[in-house]
């Protein structure tokens, strides 16, 4: 038999709301289906769920906290005042609490937040990423002779493919000088510049703790509409619009297996990568595997999305996880960890 819990869902709103908000007009709309997925998911699990939306005051949730204690906190919040960098500050917080939650440490979200950074990390560890340089604000920007042209040039430190185009992909000093200054002054943020890995483009998700489950591999197939000559990446619009993603035939699809002994080599990469950026619960990496077999990680995505057409979710679906089987599963992930 389940476990009855107290589970104080939590995620971002744009506007704030009293605690006792229900949030029924929102979880109509598409941009709200993660909180609505997870906390029908919840209720059927059969557990007392109380939802808490956040958008720039912590006194509400201390409020909650003080009148309504939670065994665990279901933490969906992916930005705290419109800034997604603070997530890892609000999960600062949840641990001050000391309360256990879902997802990964205010650490990792710090590792994976800094693209350089993780990368730096996962260099030292043996685990093959792309040749980078990252460029700050206020410091002169030019081509490294270690760098290989085409470049893809993206934000430092955001998150959902925001800010990447197919702009974001420069094959000389003098675009990829423009596209920092881009970056820089139209986006107010750091930017990170790394060689363009021709190959296909994977999504692994993973699920755990000390054990660890790896879920069948995601690919985005660019289509036909797009020529063979041209770098293909996940821009935003390649992930999110759409009527984009029809125009040029874009798909998620579930891949065959890696031939040649790479599918079980890119699994132990992907668990390496986990244990090492110390991720917790459920995560997702982005990577290229070239022609010749391989891999290289791309991004470290901590706590990704939930939603039930994301890939952790349909990766799980695919696996023999129901969605539900899934939350429950991260919650229990959460509530037996201790901090």
């Amino acid at each position: 038999m389940k476990k009855r819990l107290k589970v104080l869902l939590v995620f971002d709103t744009p506007v704030p709301r009293p605690r006792d908000y229900t949030y029924v007009d929102e979880f109509q709309g598409m941009d709200w289906n993660t909180e609505n997925h997870v906390y029908n998911a919840l209720i059927e699990n059969g557990h007392d769920v109380r939802m808490l939306g956040i958008c720039k005051d912590l006194n509400i949730l201390l409020e909650e906290i003080k009148e309504s204690r939670p065994d665990v906190i279901f933490n969906l919040a992916e930005v705290f005042d419109s800034k997604a960098s603070l997530d890892k500050n609000f999960v600062g917080f949840l641990e001050m609490l000391g309360i256990p939650y879902t997802g990964s440490s205010s650490k990792t979200l710090f590792l994976c937040n800094d693209k350089a950074l993780h990368k730096k990390i996962l260099r030292f560890h043996r685990i093959r990423v792309p040749r980078f340089h990252d460029f700050y604000r206020g410091h002169k920007v030019w081509l490294l002779k270690k760098l290989r042209l085409p470049l893809v040039v993206k934000p430092l430190a955001d998150e959902a493919s925001r800010g990447i185009s197919q702009a974001s992909v420069v094959d000389s000093e003098e675009a990829l000088v423009a596209r920092v200054k881009f970056i820089h002054e139209k986006m107010n943020m750091d930017a990170i510049a790394e060689e363009y890995i021709p190959g296909r483009e994977l999504y692994v998700s993973l699920i755990g703790n000390k054990r660890i489950q790896v879920l069948p591999f995601r690919e985005m197939k660019f289509g036909s509409n797009t020529s063979e000559e041209e770098p293909r990446i996940a821009t935003y619009k390649a992930k999110w619009d759409k009527n984009y993603r029809k125009k040029w035939g874009l798909k998620n699809i579930f891949p065959g297996k890696l031939a040649n002994g790479v599918q079980e080599e890119l699994e132990e990469i992907c668990k390496r990568a986990y244990r090492v950026l110390n991720m917790q619960c459920y995560a997702r990496f982005d990577v290229r595997v070239t022609q010749r077999g391989r891999t290289f990680i791309i991004e470290a995505n901590a706590n990704p999305n939930l939603a039930k057409n994301d890939e952790i979710s349909q990766s799980a679906e695919k696996a023999g996880i129901s969605f539900n089987k899934l939350v429950q599963r991260i919650l229990m992930l959460a509530f037996k960890r201790r901090y």
